[in-house]
């Protein structure tokens, strides 16, 4: 309590919405309901800084943030209402932080701006983008392009995700007949969104049959006689699947159907040709993912949501006779009282307060009480800071590796993305490098995370130790070299609806967006009933770029 600032009483004390967390679907909802013109709304974060598990943070606070995990105890009970503990849970386990040159890194400490939840990029056409220009908050956030995508293995080379026509033919890594048969299904799919797109035209003929959509997308792939090399590219470098398509009896319940297949692809495509001044089909925000968040706060803070940051939640007030929710406490010790409460999902209550509640006090608190985890997946994260780049002369870049590309039990794909001072996430000569697969544990996520790392960074070695090293593998010579390295394992906690007290989701395994804003869209929804999201943002004042910048506009 000592720490927290000397903040003034809240006023007013009373509002239809309270949100705590800053993370993405946070900040949506907090845009889109202050928006609405008929909600006031209050939003906390218990953090210094805006993005929650979002967030974008220099390396010391960034090392803080994931070894921290407790909420500041809460005082003592009101006598009005029932007070119910919070605690704040730790979504991290297996934190491993290693600093090979503390001095560069000291000299630069303050200049990184690393991503909690990276390796994370958006589609020019997805969701996300679709609806800051909705909402307006693009007008907040500068992109730059992701130059280049490629498909690795673990001999080290990196084969090229064409993102245009031209690309294609220019690629030394395919063949003639690969290079045919690559447009000739890209042609295919193409003249089937189109046709698709005038399904009420009665002339319109049917590309794909109803059979080829339910069927799994890997056999349709191979029905087209597509190599496994190309099918590859397609499945991990565009369509971005985690799991292995190719044992379907293995992993049935991951398979992906053609028709959802198509519709990544159409992602993708639709993405390559949306912007002017985009380059691929990818594109990253200038000063990291953080500013994602901060962009819907501060369309939210114009449209008169009130911003409190370093103000921990400590416990709910339930009404003590029929166990509806009436409000929180603030680690201030002021009581706010508001309609409904969101919480950010490492947001639970204390264990010790369950055997004291009664069923209706259970029912309000549904949400937040502690439960076995319904899905058994995690996300295994590495982040290192390294000298040289994975790829020359490129600086921002994405790298898939499909299931088994690393080792026989690679179960999953690794992605890995690296970006350069030119996006104002690091100094100049020196790269951060982003990692991510989906696990079943701990240990199986890492040794795949590490895996990645191997194949692409060169070790550090003693400087005793240098020459003998490098007479024994010149080709390590050209590979970057790790000054800074992070591990961890992030816990997925998916959001839940729960009447007035409701849950956002925690950061996915998803390369993109699309999944988080749809949760956050669907929680506005049944907050707010029928109302429609930002519908009285139209007006789109984008200023004008310097021309290096990805300028998204309608």
């Amino acid at each position: 309590m000592s720490d927290l600032p000397p903040y003034p009483p809240l006023d007013p004390t009373t509002y239809d919405l309270i949100i705590v967390g800053t993370g993405v679907p946070s900040s949506i909802l907090a845009a889109a309901a202050s928006s609405s013109g008929s909600s006031s709304v209050l939003h906390l974060d218990p953090n210094p800084f805006y993005g929650s598990h979002f967030a974008s943070l220099s390396l010391p606070d960034l090392t803080s943030f994931l070894n921290s995990n407790s909420l500041p105890p809460p005082p003592s009970n009101t006598h009005d209402f029932l007070s119910v503990d919070l605690v704040n849970r730790s979504l991290y386990s297996s934190v491993e932080i290693s600093t090979f040159e503390p001095e560069t890194l000291e000299q630069h400490s303050r200049t990184f701006n690393i991503d909690l939840c990276g390796p994370r990029a958006v589609f020019c056409a997805d969701e996300s983008i679709n609806l800051m220009l909705k909402s307006g908050s693009n007008n907040y956030v500068e992109f730059k392009s992701v130059d280049a995508s490629f498909v690795g293995d673990s001999s080290g080379d990196l084969r090229n995700v064409p993102d245009s026509r031209g690309a294609i033919f220019k690629d030394k890594g395919l063949t003639l007949l690969e290079k045919n048969q690559l447009m000739k299904f890209f042609k295919l799919v193409q003249t089937h969104l189109a046709s698709s797109s005038t399904e009420h035209d009665q002339t319109a003929v049917k590309v794909m049959s109803e059979e080829d959509m339910e069927s799994p997308f890997v056999e349709f792939l191979s029905k087209m006689r597509l190599p496994q090399k190309i099918k590859s590219i397609i499945l991990y470098g565009i369509a971005m699947l985690d799991h292995d398509q190719d044992n379907i009896e293995e992993t049935c319940e991951h398979v992906l159907k053609t028709k959802e297949g198509i519709d990544r692809l159409a992602l993708y495509i639709t993405s390559i040709s949306r912007f002017s001044n985009a380059h691929g089909a990818l594109m990253y925000p200038m000063y990291g993912q953080g500013e994602l968040p901060q962009a819907f706060c501060r369309r939210a803070a114009v449209k008169g949501c009130i911003y409190v940051l370093r103000m921990p939640v400590t416990s709910l007030l339930l009404d003590k006779e029929t166990g509806g929710y009436k409000g929180v406490r603030l680690a201030s010790g002021q009581e706010i009282f508001s309609q409904k409460l969101v919480l950010d999902p490492s947001i639970t209550v204390g264990v010790e307060s369950l055997p004291s509640l009664t069923d209706q006090q259970k029912e309000t608190l549904r949400v937040l009480v502690p439960k076995a985890v319904s899905s058994k997946e995690k996300i295994a994260r590495g982040i290192c800071i390294i000298r040289g780049s994975v790829k020359a002369d490129i600086s921002n870049a994405l790298v898939v590796y499909p299931p088994k590309s690393l080792f026989p039990e690679q179960l999953t794909a690794v992605r890995v993305l690296q970006l350069g001072s030119g996006l104002a996430v690091c100094p100049p000569d020196i790269h951060a490098l982003y990692l991510s697969t989906v696990c079943g544990d701990d240990n199986q996520g890492k040794t795949a995370v590490l895996s990645a790392i191997s194949t692409l960074i060169r070790p550090q070695v003693p400087e005793d130790l240098q020459t003998d090293s490098i007479a024994e593998n010149d080709t390590a010579v050209t590979k970057p070299v790790v000054i800074w390295r992070a591990l961890y394992v992030q816990e997925l906690v998916k959001g839940e609806f729960g009447g007035e007290i409701s849950s956002t989701s925690s950061p996915d395994g998803n390369l993109n967006y699309n999944e988080i804003v749809e949760s956050a869209m669907k929680l506005y929804e049944q907050l707010m009933g029928n109302k429609e999201l930002f519908k009285e943002e139209t007006e789109n004042t984008a200023e004008e770029d310097d021309g290096d910048g990805v300028e998204i506009e309608d």
